[in-house]
């Protein structure tokens, strides 16, 4: 039985884990976050002080996984859920370095394309649609403006104690970006064949919705 494969990437802050989370649960598809597999390697590497050059090897024991708890997708190493401790932006900023490590990709790639080969799957990340899945029957490169997704997060990080300044993530942000074009393994970039969606003006039920249209328009 062939399964469905849906793409989608696109930059820091664009909201493909969110409106993903909201396409899948509506097409009743599994959703898998690559973006939550890359910050819970970042953040093994960065509690173990793991130096690039001992990478490969001290993967081994990182046991990075997705779980469903009462029926929400959590991340855990080993057997401890780190779901919370890998959205913060230095896990985010580690997360952009440490994905252009080949033995990084290398580790995390094969378990992608499992999971892929055998569910009906909607997979964000920043190259899906180009290396991981580069067969996916609907690909989409899911965008907003820098200054939008600035504004998100500061919201999303409001009522924190930590909440760093709107200025202070705008300029991660920008330097997300071009950490994740330029780096010279998978680099961020659309897929030729796939389909833009600028969320820039858009809430999250019209961006979710505007997602199903463009899946629905490919394979009905």
């Amino acid at each position: 039985m062939k399964t469905i494969n849906i793409a989608i990437d696109g930059p820091a802050g664009a909201g493909k884990s969110t409106i993903a989370k909201m396409v899948s649960a509506r097409l009743g598809y599994i959703y898998v976050d690559t973006g939550a597999l890359y910050r819970a390697v970042a953040l093994y590497i960065t509690e173990n002080n793991i130096a690039d050059e001992d990478i490969e090897k001290a993967l081994a024991g990182a046991d990075v996984s997705l779980r469903f708890v009462d029926g929400a997708q959590r991340v855990f190493l080993g057997d401890r859920d780190v779901s919370d401790l890998i959205r913060t932006p230095a896990i985010s900023m580690a997360a952009s370095r440490t994905s252009a490590i080949p033995a990084v990709r290398a580790y995390l790639f094969e378990t992608q394309q499992k999971i892929a080969r055998e569910n009906n799957i909607i997979m964000d990340g920043r190259d899906i649609g180009t290396v991981v899945l580069p067969n996916a029957d609907v690909k989409i490169f899911l965008t907003a403006s820098a200054e939008e997704r600035a504004n998100r997060r500061y919201k999303e990080l409001a009522e924190k104690p930590d909440c760093p300044p709107y200025d202070e993530i705008l300029q991660d942000i920008i330097k997300r970006d071009y950490a994740d074009m330029h780096r010279e393994i998978s680099p961020l970039k659309q897929a030729e064949d796939a389909v833009l969606v600028d969320t820039t003006t858009l809430n999250l039920e019209e961006s979710a919705e505007a997602i199903v249209k463009v899946i629905e328009s490919k394979i009905g």
